[in-house]
């Protein structure tokens, strides 16, 4: 017999022993212990037949029918709620049982009028059975609940040990591989002896190998052809072709001169061409170099599992599935981690008991209360949850929210802007704002800042950190063969669990922090992304607080309001507003700058507003 059973007869006989409590002629203990059970799921029908059996033996005849209708009563309409709202709160099943043990007591009273003691005894009578069921309820279904998890679920559900090892040696791995093509040669930029000579001999192997003179020119150590020669190759490789001295000194001893002065310029334009192929080779190699240290970075950090702690928080998923299952939802299998910063994630497989469709924003409630804190539905989750077994995940809700707002118009002239922008809510309670302008303007400059705005999308939704996806977003940009593609990146990662905000600019105008009526600026004198492989980026923390803006700008916005100080000239038009709409405010800023243009828009604007709240 396993330790599930004997709990529920342990069950069974404190139901049989319930009717030896009396007080004052009543039974307290027989409706709320029966009622406690019959929402904790027990066998109902066993449940019932113990109860009659205890009472049996030991109440009297006229006690033993009001508390033996008072049970039937008491199941009877339990059911009826279950199968018509397909739940049973733990309040309303205390309120039925309750009110029938009140009910019968007063219809027996109505038989003997004079004693108005009975009565007012079966109404603390119905209290104590309230407020025992509500009391004792969820600590039945606790000490039903069987403690750990099953071997078979764990080997399911958890990620083995080895699983994480091995991906912590690919993380090494790949690492070492970037180290080495890090450690790789650097990029030359002109030509060292070694190749002076190799070019002075492929000069020397097509033109002097056929001249009689050729032992003269170059067998004699007193030869000048010698010292002619690399001063011919530094003038071609300085002005590209030879100078007249150089050209009168060779001819003076060379009677092949114009053929070796075209064969020399021909060489060295070889040459240059491969050092350029040359130091692209290696610029790429920088750029597999970081995506090598990123995906060792992704693998690294997958393989940091997050702390199952479901075993020490045994009675803390009790509780859950307490709460969820008064919902009419069952629960499976349920699992609580520690994520690595702390916050805890709930999983669990559920089902709806009676068939019908529960929505998730109901069990998050009842996760909730569980939990005893805010949790949320993650990211992407069901919304509704039906006959068939579903998981769900739940996070710690975050502290803080965001709304968002933008305005936006294109140069006078162009049919579509050059920028283009983001706001991207992210696992972990981070929302990250993205604005990039596209050098120019029109379907060009959209198509870069496009390009720009979804790399750096999908590297963050797949795990990589900042600074890692705009690099990578920038490598990308670097390798790409269209000439002269340049684009800015301004971001701004909000954390709504701490307030915490880290900027990231590159090449982007200032931003603005508006905390009430005072306004902080972030600066940046970086150039844009795509011009060179190692990318900089001009990093910045800021502590946000209840009722802050968070405000960026494209370029077009900053440079043509002709004033001495463009940021001081936004700094006080925030300062003097009002208004706590995100999206109010994107236009207000827009339709100001205007009037310092006179109605013109010299160059794409883009306004990007986020206002953060406590919950």
């Amino acid at each position: 017999m396993n330790k599930q059973k004997l709990k529920q007869l342990l069950l069974f006989g404190l139901a049989i022993g319930s009717a030896k409590v009396e007080a004052a002629g009543c039974y307290p203990l027989i409706p709320g212990l029966f009622g406690a059970l019959l929402l904790a799921e027990t066998n109902r029908t066993l449940l019932l037949i113990f109860t009659l059996f205890g009472m049996a033996l030991f109440l009297p005849v006229t006690a033993m029918a009001k508390y033996g209708m008072t049970l039937l009563v008491t199941a009877a309409v339990v059911k009826l709620v279950e199968w018509a709202v397909k739940s049973c709160r733990t309040y309303v099943g205390a309120a039925i049982c309750a009110l029938a043990s009140l009910t019968l007591t007063a219809a027996g009273e109505l038989l003997d009028i004079k004693n108005r003691g009975s009565l007012w005894m079966g109404i603390l009578e119905s209290v104590f059975v309230f407020a025992f069921i509500m009391v004792v309820t969820p600590l039945l279904h606790t000490f039903l609940e069987r403690r750990g998890i099953p071997r078979e679920t764990r080997r399911r559900t958890v990620k083995a040990p080895e699983n994480g090892q091995r991906l912590a040696s690919y993380a090494e791995s790949f690492g070492g591989l970037s180290r080495m093509f890090s450690q790789m040669s650097r990029k030359k930029e002109r030509f060292g002896a070694e190749e002076m000579g190799r070019m002075q001999q492929e000069i020397t192997g097509k033109i002097c190998i056929s001249c009689d003179q050729c032992a003269l020119c170059w067998e004699r150590e007193s030869s000048p052809m010698y010292e002619i020669f690399y001063r011919l190759i530094h003038s071609i490789e300085k002005l590209g072709m030879p100078d007249a001295e150089v050209n009168q000194e060779l001819a003076r001893y060379c009677p092949y001169s114009q053929a070796v002065v075209e064969e020399a310029v021909g060489v060295f334009e070889k040459a240059r061409l491969n050092l350029a192929w040359y130091n692209r080779l290696l610029e790429n190699r920088e750029v597999i170099a970081q995506q090598l240290d990123a995906m060792a970075y992704i693998m690294e950090d997958c393989a940091k599992e997050y702390t199952d702690i479901s075993k020490e928080e045994g009675r803390l998923l009790a509780a859950v599935k307490y709460r969820v299952k008064e919902r009419g939802i069952v629960v499976h299998e349920a699992h609580l981690y520690e994520k690595n910063n702390g916050r805890l994630s709930l999983q669990i497989r559920v089902s709806s008991k009676w068939g019908n469709c529960v929505g998730v924003k109901d069990i998050a409630k009842a996760v909730s209360e569980g939990m005893r804190r805010s949790m949320a539905p993650a990211k992407n989750s069901k919304t509704l949850v039906g006959k068939e077994e579903s998981v769900l995940s739940f996070e710690e809700e975050t502290v803080y929210h965001t709304l968002h707002g933008v305005a936006r118009l294109p140069k006078d002239g162009a049919q579509i802007s050059g920028d283009n922008f983001s706001f991207l809510d992210l696992e972990g309670g981070q929302t990250v704002l993205t604005l990039s302008d596209g050098m120019g303007s029109g379907i060009r400059a959209c198509k870069e800042s496009e390009m720009v705005i979804e790399l750096i999308e999908k590297f963050l939704e797949t795990g990589f950190q900042k600074e890692t996806a705009i690099r990578m977003m920038n490598s990308a940009m670097v390798m790409n063969d269209t000439d002269g593609m340049y684009s800015t990146v301004d971001m701004a990662a909000i954390d709504l669990y701490t307030g915490g905000c880290q900027f990231y600019k590159i090449g982007a105008a200032a931003t603005f922090i508006k905390h009430g009526e005072q306004v902080e600026t972030v600066s940046s004198a970086s150039l844009p992304a795509g011009i060179f492989p190692q990318v900089e980026i001009e990093k910045s923390s800021r502590q946000l607080a209840d009722g802050d803006f968070v405000v960026l700008l494209s370029d077009g916005v900053m440079d043509y309001l002709h004033v001495p100080d463009p940021e001081a000239t936004i700094r006080e038009m925030l300062e003097t507003m009002t208004i706590n709409h995100p999206g109010q405010m994107a236009k207000q800023i827009l339709e100001r700058i205007l009037l310092f243009t006179g109605g013109r828009v010299p160059d794409d604007m883009t306004v990007l507003t986020a206002g953060i709240w406590e919950r």
